[in-house]
């Protein structure tokens, strides 16, 4: 259970900076937020692969990380409109 939450809290602070980078412009939200949003992205996108069948049995799942970082780039989008915190 605890090595659960670590690997999504790690997973998700990447997903979150690939987000970010993704998005043109400074983006004034904190380091929490950005790990936040990329959990939720994170568990938006695996439930998606999962409706459609995909499984990986081994190395990196390229696929839901590189759709992850999609999915919290247009979170972090629309975070920085609802709260202003885009420059």
């Amino acid at each position: 259970m605890l090595w659960t939450i670590i690997v999504a809290i790690v997973v998700g602070a990447i997903i979150g900076a690939l987000g970010r980078l993704l998005v043109p412009g400074k983006q004034n939200i904190s380091l929490l937020v950005t790990i936040l949003i990329g959990i939720v992205a994170n568990v938006i996108v695996t439930f998606i692969v999962r409706q459609f069948g995909y499984s990986n049995a081994s190395g990196i799942a390229w696929i839901p990380l590189i759709l992850g970082a999609v999915v919290a780039a247009i979170i972090i989008v629309i975070y920085g409109r609802v709260t202003h915190k885009t420059v």
